[in-house]
């Protein structure tokens, strides 16, 4: 019987807005999401699942589940609460506890550099990464971070799900606080991302050469609505502005000749500086890591004349017949997991890190039962079913798997009713309770599944 390997990782990915909380405590800054109004289904940001106070209460909970890796994301405001100006000592102390509380369980951390929460004040003077200033004071903060860091974090990555800076949602993920949000902006967001991203890859390597730097893509399988050749042409246009040019650079291969073109036809060629496309040519990720909760379906005859690639899915998306949905419509496919492996796998040859995965539900605690959560237990399954057999049966090499907010923390939009964990977090959108951490049914399962290395499925 095939087997995992010994040193497979399994563990829990977060971001800082969505579980820290401590807004204005231990010197930080405020971040764009430090300002953002609540409404009747999103919270403010102001105490998340409230981490910052109880991480060791959840570093204890994963280390009772066996996890041996956590993903989580370094805030930029609180250490360097403007984003351009002098570091914060006791925001870098307090991330050194925290990673030091992890390596004492014996649970290996893995640093993301940014997930959406830019400075407030490098947003409002700069306007974001369409800015090459912005740009620079990342590099200058992640070089920073990898100072302080490298010597005991083996696991990095820069940006979390870059590929979103090359959709619409680059718009609300990168510091952009005015403007028209055109093309042009869009594709300077995506450029100085990317060039960011290869100057980190490139100073790591140099730095602390043991190591690791991915990168990582928010991979939603997109099928053809109909085997159209319309329908399969534009699904592979959009695989390849959005996955397929980011996993070239990755790979050290540069950007798609097809991307480029687009660039010259529009007029962009001034945004990529030779010495950019330079140094994108020459760095190589160490390992491909990606989130994947669903796939999705595009409708070639819905899309407008002259629309721009990246924008395709504004129009086209389209429900899959085959395929049942979450309370939110994201359509459940385990086989597309499968596919999206077995491709890295085959076209790079370099290691794939799934990194989050998971169902978010509508679910309520009645202070007594545990939630009994079976659809959690049949969706992990069914992914990791998926998994071993890219692994197993199509020979990728897979370094671990990773869920999503495996304790409960706020979503992307701040709806605490959207929960994706094992833990039931007690609070609401605007009613904080005690924020007790509740193991529900599919605890017990992760635990077993965990502790025999992903035999007791």
């Amino acid at each position: 019987m095939k087997t995992l390997p010994a040193d497979f990782l399994w563990g829990n990915s977060v971001s800082s807005m969505q579980t820290e909380g401590a807004w204005n405590e231990g010197g930080k800054g405020k971040s764009v999401y430090d300002i953002r109004e609540p409404s009747e289904f999103a919270s403010d940001w102001k105490v998340a699942t409230d981490s910052y106070h109880r991480y060791e209460e959840d570093f204890d909970l994963m280390q009772d589940l066996g996890m041996n890796c956590y993903r989580f994301q370094i805030a930029w405001s609180r250490v360097c609460p403007d984003g351009d100006g002098a570091f914060n000592e006791e925001g870098i102390a307090f991330y050194h506890r925290f990673i030091d509380a992890l390596i004492a369980r014996g649970i290996a951390p893995m640093i993301c550099l940014y997930h959406f929460d830019m400075p407030l004040a490098l947003a409002e003077a700069h306007n974001g990464f369409r800015d090459r200033r912005v740009m620079e004071a990342f590099v200058r903060y992640g070089k920073k971070m990898i100072d302080c860091f490298g010597d005991k974090v083996k696991y990095w990555l820069t940006f979390n799900e870059q590929n979103l800076y090359h959709m619409p949602d680059a718009f609300l993920i990168s510091g952009y606080l005015r403007g028209e949000k055109t093309l042009r902006e869009l594709y300077a967001i995506q450029h100085h991302v990317m060039v960011a991203h290869g100057r980190l890859t490139r100073y790591l390597q140099e730095t602390c050469p043991q190591q690791l730097m991915g990168g990582m893509l928010a991979h939603a399988l997109v099928y053809p609505a109909t085997c159209k050749p319309q329908d399969i042409l534009c699904a592979r246009q959009l695989d390849e502005f959005l996955n397929q040019n980011l996993l070239r650079v990755f790979a050290g291969q540069g950007y798609s000749p097809e991307v480029m073109a687009v660039v010259a036809r529009e007029g962009f060629e001034d945004i990529y500086l030779p010495e950019d496309l330079d140094l994108l040519a020459s760095v190589k990720n160490d390992f491909l890591a990606f989130s994947y909760y669903a796939s999705r379906t595009l409708d070639s005859s819905a899309i407008p004349p002259g629309t721009a690639v990246n924008n395709y899915m504004q129009s086209g998306d389209r429900p899959n017949p085959y395929l049942e949905a979450t309370a939110w419509n994201w359509q459940i496919d385990p086989l597309g997991f499968r596919t999206i492996i077995t491709g890295y796998a085959n076209n790079w040859r370099l290691p794939v890190f799934p990194i989050e995965n998971g169902i978010g539900a509508i679910e309520s605690w009645d202070g007594v039962k545990p939630i009994a959560d079976d659809y959690r237990i049949r969706y992990h399954r069914d992914h990791i079913a998926a998994m071993k057999q890219a692994i197993f049966e199509d020979g990728a090499e897979v370094m671990g798997y990773l869920g999503w907010g495996l304790i409960d923390i706020l979503s992307s939009q701040g709806d605490m009713r959207k929960r994706y964990g094992v833990v039931y977090v007690n609070r609401e959108n605007h009613d904080l309770k005690d924020l007790k951490r509740v193991p529900k049914k599919s605890y017990g399962w992760l635990k077993a599944l965990i502790h025999s290395n992903g035999e007791a499925m």
